[in-house]
């Protein structure tokens, strides 16, 4: 049992440091820019730009964390931009995400490269020249085994740092924004209001779409079937006595009957939740999906752990309904799904290299899809270009 603790203890620290890392690299996306929109705010419509950019850091640190609620829209023009507090709230922002965010974001980018250069310094120093430097930190040469391992050790330092300091480099390079670019707490929160008040009704729409779909499939299918069975049991049992072998017929087919309705009754049942997520979670029931697509599909799930069941339900029907729209509407050769679990979001990204121009109102199946991933507060994208290829990407709170 210890050494399952451990086991855990190790592999959660590691997944918090990468996420940690990959959450500081993101971070210089924006950092980078920070210079440029400084210049920018020089010219007229300098301020559009700073909102832009502030937006997408609001975005960015959504997917890494709690939602940044932005507050109103503020001005464009620069005489009303410059009394409105919002926008200066944003130019803090930027000159903290400047002086902090973007030295942070290269230690996140840099950080990994020095501890593998040093850790595996063994493996190639006879292969450097005899008088280069063999540390990544510039001291030191090395000229036998001791001091090859000896670079190594520094690896490792590098290693022991990065599980140790990256996730609070991370929250330091996120604070700014989260603290300057959400909206506070007198800020008028109607347009949220409104969004969750649509969210919910698009979830009220869609599950009694979903129980209308399970009643159409009860009555439609199994009911009818059950309904000939019982018609064909007893016109055999009046048979029996006269006509033995006309009566086993009738059996027989009220048997086939049954099973057809056995058989539909456990289709309707998967498609309300498929045993299969709860037996072998996320990844073994995509497996089964990819494996049962008429369209040959490639799957590439890496989940370093278990979401909510209902975020991992709706997952699946993201990619069952993507997969029948494929197969029926793209003439795609090929599919291709990828889920992954960085941090608090559930990012899943479902391609083909059909022809595209898939339409969210054509009746495809698309609607039911953002409406589901709407119900968790979720975000749909699609991209599908006349001649494809047509991408869908979805983002899903992980839940616990």
């Amino acid at each position: 049992m210890a050494t399952a603790d451990l086991k855990g203890l190790v592999v959660g620290t590691a997944t918090t440091a990468a996420a940690a890392l990959g959450q500081l690299v993101s971070g210089l996306g924006t950092a980078a820019l920070a210079p440029f929109v400084l210049l920018w705010l020089a010219l007229p419509k300098g301020v559009r730009v700073l909102h832009a950019l502030a937006d997408m850091e609001r975005a960015r640190l959504t997917r890494w964390g709690p939602e940044v609620i932005a507050p109103a829209r503020p001005p464009a023009r620069l005489r009303a931009a410059l009394t409105d507090p919002t926008t200066r709230r944003e130019l803090r922002w930027l000159l903290r995400h400047l002086a902090v965010g973007l030295p942070l974001g290269m230690l996140g980018f840099v950080l990994p490269l020095l501890a593998v250069r040093d850790t595996a310094f063994p493996l190639y120093w006879r292969l450097a020249p005899t008088d280069a430097t063999a540390t990544s930190i510039g001291i030191g040469v090395a000229h036998s085994w001791p001091d090859a391992l000896a670079v190594c050790l520094l690896g490792v330092g590098w290693i022991a740092i990065i599980l140790g300091l990256a996730p609070a480099l991370a929250r330091l390079q996120a604070s700014p924004g989260r603290r300057l670019l959400s909206a506070g707490p007198d800020a008028d929160l109607s347009l949220r209001v409104a969004e969750l008040t649509a969210t919910r009704a698009a979830a009220l729409d869609a599950h009694a779409a979903e129980l209308r779909r399970i009643e159409r499939s009860l009555h439609d299918g199994t009911q009818n079937r059950i309904v000939t069975v019982t018609v064909l049991l007893g016109a055999a049992r009046r048979m029996v006595a006269r006509d033995p072998a006309g009566a086993d017929e009738l059996l027989e087919r009220a048997q086939s009957a049954a099973e057809q309705a056995l058989a539909e009754l456990r289709t309707v049942s998967r498609s309300i939740l498929p045993p299969v997520l709860a037996d072998r979670g996320l990844a073994g029931a995509l497996t089964g999906l990819a494996a049962e697509s008429p369209v040959p599909c490639t799957l590439d799930v890496e989940m370093p752990r278990r979401c909510a069941a209902s975020t991992e339900a709706t997952a699946y029907f993201v990619v069952a309904e993507a997969l029948t729209n494929i197969a029926k509407h793209s003439g795609a050769s090929r599919a291709a799904v990828t889920v992954r679990a960085p941090g608090p979001r559930l990012l899943l990204r479902v391609t083909d290299d059909g022809r595209g121009g898939a339409d969210e109102h054509g009746g495809s199946g698309l609607t039911g899809i953002r409406r589901r991933v709407a119900a968790h507060d979720g975000s749909l994208r699609l991209t599908s270009p006349a001649g494809g290829p047509t991408v869908v990407e979805v983002e899903l709170p992980c839940g616990t």
